[in-house]
């Protein structure tokens, strides 16, 4: 593994697509414990995705699984698409399929949208009312432990699109993000909620994601939502493979 200190973020990139999971697996494990002695829980927002996918799936396996105390982890959705949860897009199914259905994690500890396929906005409003109970806050902003994030080709992270609505929401901590480019609505963790998190961690692998992340890097100003990523009093850091690395300097 390489370190690189740009723009005073940590980038860490990993030889093979393999290693950044097994790597960001030991990372999850590590807060884990360290959330747990701090604070008696472990609350974590988690991404959808095919890289994401993989490091659930690593989680479940028995060497890693045994790591966590999964009875005092709260599971988030940090997005979500308006499907039913046994769709095929469905990031909730996604997760629940590779990570929650193997470790033992009380049901009640686990937090999914409902109706979302039928309702979006009412969908988005009960999330972030449950939301808001899980953190016995009735106004202010939820501190997550983790907030594991994606990107997108086009610069979006969760489900904050370019020029979406849901870039300039301050107040509400989880809405319906009307997608020009999907002509549909997405539920997304608001920027105020993400900013808010003690660890943040982009998690990035492919050459596909390659000129995007480099064009983050460079760029002086904010254009991509992934951009407006900026912790208020957390540590952000990107987990990437050395193919999503070739455009940064030392990567």
């Amino acid at each position: 593994m390489a370190v690189l200190e740009i723009k005073q973020t940590r980038v860490n990139v990993f030889d093979t697509e393999a290693e950044l999971i097994s790597g960001l697996a030991d990372r999850f494990c590590d807060l884990a414990k360290e959330c747990i002695a701090a604070r008696n829980s472990f609350s974590v927002s988690l991404s959808g995705g095919n890289t994401p996918k993989g490091l659930y799936e690593l989680l479940a396996q028995p060497e890693y699984a045994k790591r966590v105390d999964w009875s005092k982890v709260r599971l988030f959705l940090g997005d979500e698409r308006c499907v039913a949860h046994d769709h095929q897009d469905s990031n909730f199914g996604m997760i629940k399929k590779a990570l929650i259905s193997h470790v033992n994690i009380p049901a009640d500890n686990v937090y999914a949208t409902q109706g979302q396929e039928k309702d979006p906005e009412a969908s988005a409003r009960a999330y972030e009312e449950s939301m808001r109970k899980a953190f016995d806050i009735y106004d202010g902003t939820p501190q997550f432990d983790l907030m594991l994030l994606g990107l997108g080709p086009d610069g979006h992270t969760a489900s904050l699109f370019p020029n979406s609505p849901a870039l300039g929401q301050k107040e509400k901590l989880f809405v319906a993000n009307y997608v020009q480019q999907f002509q549909a609505h997405r539920l997304t963790t608001s920027l105020p909620v993400i900013n808010n998190s003690r660890n943040i961690i982009f998690l990035v692998a492919g050459s596909a994601k390659a000129s995007i992340v480099g064009d983050i890097f460079r760029s002086e100003t904010k254009k991509y939502p992934a951009q407006l990523v900026q912790p208020k009093s957390g540590k952000l850091e990107w987990y990437m493979d050395r193919a999503a690395a070739t455009n940064l300097s030392g990567g």
